[in-house]
């Protein structure tokens, strides 16, 4: 590579931000869509007033359908009367249409990859939560934090 290319290349990673290292301690520490999930209808209500749109989400079995509300915030899946699973497009660096290495950096050792998405564990709250980050031609197509004890 010539000096060139590589101040090309820094020049890139500064005005993208891109981090340079992996995550050390857990990226849920200061994320607000994590404080979401379990949150009762009323209060989602409450909060964000009336769903922009609201549709029903089809699971493989008839149990596993949804309520999903659309706000700009994500779109939260609802099961009875509590939030299980959000649907955004945006949190901790990571976007829609980002690579997947950029996912992989930003989540460090404790992202699983499962081919066409990662899997992070999330810790902080009084359930289990993880993140899921799905691809589609090795770009983020759909960001997921849910309970998977639902």
């Amino acid at each position: 590579m010539t000096k060139k290319n590589v101040a090309l290349f820094c020049i890139v990673l500064l005005i993208t931000g891109l981090p340079l290292w992996a995550q050390t301690a857990s990226p849920a520490q200061h994320e607000e869509p994590i404080s979401f999930v379990g949150m009762k209808v009323d209060d989602l209500v409450r909060r964000f007033g009336p769903p922009q749109t609201v549709y029903a989400a089809r699971g493989a079995e008839n149990w596993q359908d949804d309520v999903v509300f659309v706000y700009n915030e994500g779109d939260f899946y609802i099961y009875r009367d509590r939030v299980w699973q959000i649907g955004i497009k945006s949190v901790y660096g990571i976007k829609v249409g980002d690579v997947k290495a950029v996912a992989l950096l930003v989540l460090g050792e404790g992202a699983q990859d499962k081919g066409d998405y990662i899997l992070y564990p999330l810790s902080g709250s009084a359930w289990p939560l993880s993140l899921c980050v799905n691809f589609n031609a090795d770009r983020i197509s759909a960001i997921f934090v849910y309970r998977p004890d639902y």
